[in-house]
Parts: structure tokens; C-alpha cells; sequence
């Protein structure tokens, strides 16, 4: 079987400056997430006064690491990126960056973000960053091409920032940043599962196995987005089960909840693209809702 033809990639996208390409391989808009979910994380597991400083050392280092795993990724789906219309204009694979020098930057923000953190702030927030990198780098990136089990090993990386956070304030107890840590889970399969059906035929055609080979009709994936659309709201309950929200939170977050529930719902039942693309949308808008209103009502 022949291979698909390269994505072509858009003249207009040819040189659109040097920082414009280093913030696509880092994918600076996600490391956004990444600085937010570190930020809960911290403020979260503070057990006193915020140290100003030590949060956005833990939030620079929590970034760096994740921007270095965004570099090592898109140097091992090189190939990969070229078959894909949405990913073929990214730099590596338009030319406009050597291999070489993406492979050096990529190396410098992880050892810089794992070593700011283990003497800014502690060696314990270095070891969970670095182990973003490792999971996400050396697990979820090879597995995507052989198993739908990828999304859920990419769910633990992208997990684990907001663990981050937390023990950067507070390393003695975890307890608090795992539920954070369960929140980013199983926020985040409905949220991929949503982005993999969109664009199932071209992942498929670049040889990636983001959802079940059998899987024509949809039913499965909307399926699992449902049931870790459930998962959620029951990891969101914890804080108030465990006195630490009152009333407020469990309003709002039965709020929040009800309306993402209801669109997994509706996904569930019509598998079409704009509903899948409306289940993106959602899942975009939920995470700061909730993770605001964990910031605003903590006991």
C-alpha cells in the first residue's frame, strides 16, 4: 500500500518569523493549560500565604518542561505532520528550523525547567515535570501509532502539572493535588476523544491510532467520552464530600457539570462533526470554569 500524499502546506505559513515557529514547537498555547493547572495546583496545596515567588518559579519550570516534550514531539512525528493538512505548515516539517537546532532546544528546556525547579523549589515538583517529558516523549508519542490506549497514557503527562503546583506548596501531603490530577484525567478524554473523531481521516491516513481501529460509526469513542464525562463529575465532588468547599462549590460545580454532562450526552446520540466540535468547545470552557470556582470557594 502506497503512503498518502504530504499535506500541502500553505505558502502564506512559509516564513512567519523565527519566534512564531519557536512558540509553535512549543505549542505555546497549550503550555497555557500547562501555567494555569500549575497555578490551581499551587494556590490549591498552599496551606498559608501564597509565596509569590515560589509559585511562578514552579509555574516557569512546570512550562519549560512541558515546551520541551511539545520540541521532542513534533522531532519524532516529523513524517507523521507532513500527511496531516492541520499539523504540515508546523516548522520542523515546513523547513523552516532544522532538526539539529529544534533537538538542542529542545534538550536546554528540559534540563533548564528540571533544574530550575529542583533548586527553586523542590526536588520532588523537578521529578513529577521530568516525568512529563519521559511519559509524553517516550510513551505516548511511540504508542500513538499502535494503540487508542495512547490518549489514556497522554492524559496521565498532561495530568500531572497541577500535581506539580501542589507539591511545589506543599510536599508533605498529596492528597489534595491527586484529585486535581484526577480533575486534568478525565477532563481530558472527553476533550481528545472530541478532537480525535473530527479528525479521524486524517489521522488515520498519517498511520496514527488515536481511536479504536473498528470504530466507524463513533459509537465507542462518544461512548467513552460519556462515561469520563461521569468520572469527572464525581472526582469534581470530591472537594465538597471532603469538607474542603462548601455549598457555593457544590452548586456551582453541579452547574458547570450538568451542562458538559449534557453535551457528552448529545454526542453520545449524534456523532456528526459540529456536535463533536461542539463537545470541544465545551470541554475548552469547563476546565477554567471549574478549576475558577475551586480558586474562589476554597475553604
Amino acid at each position: 500500500m502506497s503512503e498518502p500524499a504530504a499535506a500541502t502546506v500553505p505558502h502564506a505559513s512559509a516564513e512567519p518569523g523565527i519566534l512564531a515557529d519557536l512558540l509553535d514547537l512549543t505549542k505555546a498555547r497549550l503550555n497555557l493549560l500547562v501555567l494555569i493547572t500549575t497555578f490551581v495546583g499551587y494556590w490549591m496545596g498552599a496551606p498559608g500565604e501564597i509565596k509569590l515567588l515560589r509559585l511562578l518559579q514552579a509555574m516557569l519550570g512546570t512550562a519549560l518542561c512541558a515546551a520541551s516534550a511539545a520540541a521532542f514531539n513534533q522531532l519524532w512525528e516529523v513524517k507523521v505532520d507532513a500527511l496531516m493538512a492541520r499539523t504540515a505548515s508546523r516548522p520542523i516539517v515546513a523547513g523552516r528550523m532544522k532538526k539539529g537546532a529544534a533537538f538542542v532546544i529542545a534538550i536546554a528546556l528540559g534540563v533548564i525547567g528540571s533544574a530550575w525547579l529542583w533548586l527553586a523549589v523542590n526536588a520532588i515538583s523537578a521529578l513529577l515535570a521530568a516525568s512529563t517529558i519521559v511519559i509524553y516523549v517516550l510513551i505516548y508519542t511511540p504508542l500513538k501509532r499502535r494503540t487508542a490506549w495512547c490518549t489514556i497514557v497522554g492524559a496521565v503527562s498532561g495530568a500531572i502539572p497541577p500535581l506539580v503546583g501542589w507539591v511545589a506548596a506543599e510536599p508533605r501531603s498529596w492528597i489534595g493535588g491527586w484529585v486535581l490530577f484526577g480533575v486534568l484525567f478525565t477532563w481530558q478524554m472527553p476533550h481528545f476523544l472530541a478532537i480525535a473523531w473530527m479528525y479521524r481521516d486524517q489521522y488515520r491516513a498519517a498511520g496514527l491510532v488515536m481511536l479504536k481501529r473498528d470504530d466507524n460509526t463513533g459509537f465507542p469513542t462518544a461512548a467513552t467520552a460519556f462515561i469520563f464525562t461521569l468520572l469527572l463529575t464525581a472526582v469534581t465532588m470530591v472537594p465538597f464530600n471532603a469538607g474542603q468547599a462548601g455549598t457555593s462549590y457544590l452548586f456551582g460545580a453541579l452547574v458547570i457539570n450538568s451542562r458538559f454532562f449534557l453535551t457528552a450526552l448529545h454526542f453520545w446520540a449524534d456523532r456528526s462533526r459540529p456536535v463533536a466540535r461542539r463537545l470541544f468547545f465545551a470541554s475548552i470552557i469547563y476546565l477554567p470554569l471549574i478549576l475558577g470556582l475551586m480558586v474562589f470557594t476554597k475553604a
